[in-house]
């Protein structure tokens, strides 16, 4: 009888390995972790996720009464929560949609700091749910929404470096202009000097005439 149980524990061990399974070191979140912005801690978790085999979900946020800038945002699971049921709504013969939810409360919590980052103030590493392996198995799990939420994602992350080149190339077009702007006033400069020259000869040669 304990050989049977120590062989089951064993094969059931043996499943559970290509979940732990990665290519690379997952860099984890953490209290006190910084961010530029929302958003760069929006893609740092849905990569967090992705690598780690679950979806992202942005959650509730927090919004300032002065001017409604988001102060703190929510990020979590896909299957936070519980599907409200709404029988009856379209009446006893709707099929129901199958729902992805199941109440898992892995998340993490960034709250603008008044050094100007956005920091992670809370972190709920585990899940109450298996954890997919591939990223074919990640986008089966997905509702249009998350879907969405990957896109837009994505779409962020190609805006956030073509703008980070059109930075770098207006900088560098400024500084061009700048150095022109150096030597246009330098030519000025020695031009008014040249006239001040010319205008004291001509008044010496007016005098001795």
């Amino acid at each position: 009888m304990d050989s049977d149980v120590g062989v089951r524990a064993v094969e059931t061990s043996s499943r559970q390995e290509p979940i732990a399974y990665q290519e690379e070191a997952i860099l984890e979140p953490y209290q006190g972790m910084e961010f530029e912005s929302e958003d760069a801690a929006k893609i740092f978790y849905d990569d967090y996720a992705r690598r780690l085999g679950f979806v992202m979900r942005v959650m509730s946020c927090r919004r300032s009464e002065r001017d409604g800038r988001i102060l703190a945002r929510r990020l979590g699971c896909n299957k936070e929560g519980h599907c409200v049921s709404i029988r009856g709504k379209f009446g006893p013969n709707r099929k129901p949609r199958a729902s992805t939810r199941e109440g898992c409360k892995a998340m993490i919590h960034v709250k603008y700091d008044k050094s100007g980052k956005w920091v992670i103030t809370k972190f709920v590493k585990e899940h109450n749910h298996s954890l997919v392996v591939s990223p074919r198995e990640a986008r089966q799990t997905m509702d249009e929404k998350d879907k969405k939420i990957q896109e837009l994602s994505a779409e962020l992350r190609n805006k956030k470096r073509l703008c980070t080149t059109y930075q770098e190339q207006l900088t560098a077009f400024m500084k061009i202009v700048e150095e022109y702007n150096d030597q246009l006033s330098l030519k000025v400069r020695n031009v008014v000097n040249n006239l001040k020259e010319f205008e004291f000869i001509d008044v010496e040669l007016t005098q001795r005439g």
